[in-house]
């Protein structure tokens, strides 16, 4: 598939165009692997024990980016690590690039969105057994607010739909990213895939938490 053109300039002048209805001012919802156990206590024995051990584990991980360490750790960790995928993510390259916070406009498409993912792991591991229990996550919502947004659902992003919610092909998910951060914005809106009904939020850059 061949990859949409988009210039720098070009991508500034449609965030500049876009009607201010459309600029990201709300809560948007995220999944996670749930936050009420902590992994570490099954190797202690007592709690000053876990505590010396977080902090161990704590001086191995990458820096926290500067600009976003005053954020609780839910929200800097997306821009902390590489790329888990080998390909990448949708707007995000693979290995050691700039982070994105994937974030869903409904707690629904975040569920979507965190579904197809845990399937499509044990699709792509078929020696991983099934897990007998059922999984436990954490919905949580975080305030995201931006006028240097892209929205790939409206004019005239939106006539290169195809490229952007194709279900396995990212490089032209990841060349606008990249053109979008070389124009100064900070997040990109587009629908998602996984929830054909429902949007998701790319953010590219700490600055664009409330």
């Amino acid at each position: 598939m061949s990859s949409p053109i988009w210039t720098p300039d070009a991508l500034s002048s449609e965030a500049a165009k876009l009607d201010s209805k459309y600029w990201l001012d709300g809560k948007y919802w995220r999944m996670v692997e749930a936050q009420h156990r902590v992994s570490t206590l099954k190797v202690v024995d007592t709690l000053d024990e876990q505590a010396v051990l977080e902090d161990l584990i704590e001086e191995t991980k990458p820096q926290i980016p500067l600009e976003c360490r005053h954020l609780h750790y839910l929200l800097a960790t997306p821009f902390r690590y590489g790329s888990v995928y080998p390909h990448g993510s949708r707007f995000r390259r693979a290995g050691r690039t700039q982070g994105v916070y994937y974030a869903a406009e409904t707690m629904m498409t975040a569920v979507s969105e965190m579904a197809f993912y845990r399937l499509l792991f044990f699709a792509e591991s078929p020696d991983t057994p099934w897990p007998h229990d059922a999984a436990e996550y954490t919905a949580f919502a975080a305030a995201i607010r931006s006028t240097k947004v892209i929205d790939l659902t409206r004019p005239p992003l939106d006539r290169d739909a195809a490229a952007w919610t194709h279900p396995t092909d990212y490089a032209a998910c990841q060349n606008i990213a990249d053109v979008a951060r070389e124009a100064g914005l900070e997040a990109i809106r587009y629908r998602s895939v996984r929830d054909p009904k429902g949007a998701n939020v790319a953010l590219l850059a700490c600055s664009g938490f409330a």
